[in-house]
């Protein structure tokens, strides 16, 4: 009975090695908890008869803690004393809904004061001259 199925080896970046040699169709479960925090390549080959597919595709991992710093950008020129506000937390892994950063204090943006003070202002104009003795 002839084989309808490929066979698959996956490698990770530069690694003689496989990771894993499948038969298709099949799940895997990618660990990346065994990888370091960065940019990876998962290449794939597959082998079907005499024939070779290959898919390369390229990933970032980010186990580690996010850390999250306000008053510091990349390239940003700077001078004098600077008040940094840093914070470190994990991503909670377990939980299947997340809003990312959302345990991180942050400044309010101007632009949300600026909306505030506006509808505040309108707000007064609008109560003086409609409610006036």
């Amino acid at each position: 009975m002839p084989e309808h199925n490929a066979l698959v080896l996956l490698y990770i970046d530069d690694e003689s090695n496989p990771v894993a040699e499948l038969q298709t169709p099949v799940i895997f479960n990618l660990d990346t908890t065994k990888l370091t925090d960065g940019f990876h390549t998962l290449k794939i080959v597959s082998k079907f008869d005499r024939k070779e597919g290959v898919k390369v595709i390229n990933f970032s991992v980010r186990n580690g803690p996010i850390i999250h710093i306000e008053g510091l950008s990349d390239n940003e020129t700077v001078s004098g004393t600077l008040p940094l506000m840093l914070n470190a937390y994990d991503t909670g892994r377990n939980q299947s809904f997340i809003i990312k950063g959302s345990e991180n204090p942050r400044t309010i943006p101007v632009w949300v004061w600026v909306i505030a003070l506006v509808f505040v202002a309108w707000a007064a104009f609008y109560l003086v001259t409609n409610f006036s003795l």
